[in-house]
């Protein structure tokens, strides 16, 4: 990993009056959550044999204690990429573990993995896409209109990021889908998520972009005028290009939460990830086996998402790296 701004960042775990802090808290929530109760326990049972109560609970604490510390004078040893990538590994495989401890049923979730993929994967992904375009040239339109001398524009760009921000999302869902029929219009479910959100996600990324155009000295705007480009050039060839430095990592988080809430749209009765997980469970009462299956396949689709904001973000990010 390079630190684009050259900054000797100071290192944390390697210093002793942080390295032991951390392994205390660690031995007294282990003893106070009484680890030798659980699995833990059970494994360092055939390390001390008689132990129980109390004396397992104690040797459980120490024993977790002195292997995360080996585990950090280890890591620590290391390059700092790798120490990243092994860090990120161990954890992952924690949370992998923790669901495996769960006694699932994988048949059931191999029966029922091709369904959710193929079904509510492609509608959970075909919902988010949309969304993701349409709310970002709502924000786009919002950002200008904010900023614009015009006010009317001004007063719209206003109300709008008050309403839908100011509404749950899960409310603004049934008011399409319930109270667009009540005039007429009668919106079916896919529309009617796509609808709530782009309309909510382009609410608050508007803030975003007006925070990035802003970002952007005026003198720029001066200077560009005064070489006679048109507000539309000024705008698409030297504001935003500039201001995607600040705009991309908060809009990337936008766009993860999205991915998530899009789950809520199966209020509605959509076939999404969500909406088959549930039901799909519901069919052999296996609910926890479909939710880890549909957490995990969430969780890819947004560690995608965290590569490609990455690699935006380095493309845009070139010209300030020194």
């Amino acid at each position: 990993m390079h630190y684009k701004d050259n900054i000797a960042y100071p290192p944390l775990l390697s210093r002793p009056t942080v390295y032991l802090p951390v392994l205390a808290a660690v031995f007294a929530a282990l003893w106070w959550f009484r680890a030798g109760d659980g699995a833990l326990g059970r494994l360092v049972l055939g390390l001390v044999p008689g132990a129980e109560g109390d004396a397992l609970n104690l040797a459980t604490a120490a024993c977790v204690t002195m292997l995360v510390g080996f585990n950090i004078f280890v890591v620590m040893r290391l390059p700092l990429r790798q120490q990243v990538w092994l860090v990120w590994a161990e954890l992952a495989a924690l949370i992998l573990l923790f669901f495996y401890s769960f006694d699932l049923s994988f048949a059931f979730i191999q029966r029922k993995i091709g369904f959710l993929i193929t079904q509510g994967l492609v509608t959970t992904l075909y919902i988010s896409a949309v969304s993701i375009v349409i709310a970002t040239v709502l924000a786009l339109i919002g950002a200008i209109a904010k900023l614009s001398s015009n006010g009317i524009a001004q007063g719209i760009a206003h109300f709008y990021t008050s309403l839908f921000r100011g509404l749950p999302l899960l409310m603004q869902i049934y008011m399409i889908y319930l109270g667009l029929p009540q005039l007429g219009y009668v919106v079916d479910a896919v529309p009617t998520g796509i609808a709530a959100l782009s309309l909510c996600y382009g609410a608050y990324m508007t803030e975003i972009f007006r925070a990035g155009i802003e970002s952007i000295p005026k003198g720029q705007w001066e200077a560009a005028r005064a070489l006679g480009m048109r507000p539309v050039s000024v705008m698409t060839r030297i504001i935003l290009p500039q201001s995607m430095r600040v705009i991309i990592p908060p809009t990337g988080n936008q766009f993860i939460s999205m991915l998530k809430d899009s789950s809520l749209v199966s209020v509605v009765g959509v076939w999404e990830l969500m909406y088959l997980a549930r039901t799909q469970g519901q069919t052999e009462f296996r609910h926890i086996e479909m939710m880890v299956t549909a957490s995990l396949i969430y969780w890819l689709m947004s560690i995608v998402l965290e590569l490609a904001q990455k690699r935006i973000e380095t493309h845009f990010n070139k010209a300030a790296t020194r």
